[in-house]
């Protein structure tokens, strides 16, 4: 018994960094804090652009900036504030243009449902 709790333990845990590792949002990987992401949003609501005052008042976050998280946190924290005022009946359109370690551009659009132009 004093060897399997320990060894059940550390299998869990190497399952658990296994799993962390292969799914986007990585919150609880022993590293998290591996990825930079930089990224440009852009947000229309009701049909009025947001100015970068406005959007960060609206996500908290400015429009142009980097996180040194997986992009989805990015993602996430603009989708959650998005279901929020979605209740209040706004109608947003989001487009975010991010970067990944440098690496090629990648794009984001909330709604995701609807087709990009």
């Amino acid at each position: 018994m004093r060897i399997l709790i320990p060894a059940l333990l550390l299998i869990f845990q190497v399952c658990a960094i296994g799993y962390a590792r292969t799914v986007p949002t990585r919150y609880f990987c022993w590293a998290p804090y591996d990825t930079q992401t930089e990224y440009t949003a852009r947000a229309v609501v009701n049909g009025h652009e947001l100015t970068a005052e406005e959007f960060r008042a609206r996500y908290r976050r400015p429009a142009k900036g980097g996180d040194n998280r997986s992009p989805q946190h990015v993602i996430d924290m603009l989708e959650q504030a998005e279901a929020k005022h979605e209740k209040l009946g706004d109608k947003t359109t989001i487009d975010m243009d991010y970067h990944v370690n440098g690496k090629e551009l990648r794009q984001w659009h909330w709604p995701e449902s609807q087709p990009r132009s």
